[in-house]
């Protein structure tokens, strides 16, 4: 398997895209979400990034992040992914056929945004995602994605440090 390169260190904000084992529907499973949400939290918190957008689709995760100076996207989306998933099997019985139970597929997809507009097309790009599968009538209908938190709202997920749309 080749090596996928990400580009630290750019002072840019990163568009990053990370799927469920399979493209399986997994974040639709009881609790999935909220502790993702949660390990994304506490993630953004030791690691010091800034979360501009994001949504939770069924099968995968788009963010719009501005890291640090030398922080490792790789590793840190790495540690959200495996932190989540162990504690999202933690909170479900296993039978004996579980035994290679997989939460998250290997890897991730990100994005050097370099132009604010293109930051704000990623942004905006999360909030319409379930409007374009069908999954919600408006963005505000998702409570999975940053829209929300753009409109003001206090009763959502994840704060966000918004930029102006």
């Amino acid at each position: 398997m080749t090596r996928l390169h990400h580009y630290d260190d750019l002072g840019t904000a990163r568009f990053v895209t990370f799927s469920c084992f399979m493209r399986a529907p997994s974040l639709t499973l009881p609790n999935a979400m909220p502790i993702l949400a949660h390990e994304l939290a506490r993630a953004r918190q030791a690691h010091g990034f800034l979360l501009l957008g994001y949504v939770f689709m069924p099968e995968h995760v788009h963010l719009v992040l501005l890291p640090p100076e030398r922080m490792k996207l790789g590793y840190v989306v790495g540690e959200i992914k495996s932190r989540s998933a162990r504690e999202y099997f933690a909170t479900v019985p296993i039978g004996p056929m579980d035994a290679t139970h997989v939460f998250w597929q290997r890897r991730c997809y990100d994005h050097n945004c370099r132009t604010p507009g293109t930051v704000r097309e990623k942004i905006l790009y999360c909030h319409n995602n379930p409007v374009k599968r069908g999954l919600a009538a408006d963005p505000s209908d998702w409570i999975w994605s940053s829209h929300n938190a753009y409109l003001g709202k206090a009763d959502v997920p994840l704060a966000v440090e918004a930029i102006p749309l």
